[in-house]
């Protein structure tokens, strides 16, 4: 169903998300990339271990600035291969004025792994 222009989903939908809270560990520019993009590794706590991802962040972040941060991602997509990084997790962020990424995070820290909600 759409609403005002817009497809609709039910709650039961969006709870298929499986949107969690992690820390970058690690970041390095992945040099396979067409776009500037960096290699993420991201641990998501204990129970769900730690994950990579390929995000293109640079116009917003350095390398050497990610590691310590919490970002949110999307865990229960399947993983794809994005210039030689095999990408586990999508994670998630909003445009800026330009057009370029920037993360979804927290304003105080949250255990790793906590689900969105």
């Amino acid at each position: 169903m759409a609403v005002g222009g817009r497809m609709t989903i039910t709650l039961e939908d969006f709870a298929r998300i499986d949107i969690r809270i992690g820390t970058i560990v690690a970041a390095a520019p992945n040099p396979a990339a067409r776009k500037p993009a960096y290699r993420l590794e991201i641990d998501f706590g204990p129970e769900l271990g730690r994950r990579t991802s390929s995000a293109q962040l640079t116009a917003n972040y350095r390398a050497e600035d990610l590691p310590g941060r919490q970002v949110a991602a999307v865990l229960n997509f399947p993983p794809r291969r994005i210039a030689g990084v095999v990408s586990e997790v999508l994670v998630l962020g909003f445009p800026d004025g330009k057009g370029e990424v920037v993360l979804v995070g927290v304003d105080r820290a949250v255990p790793n792994g906590g689900r969105l909600y």
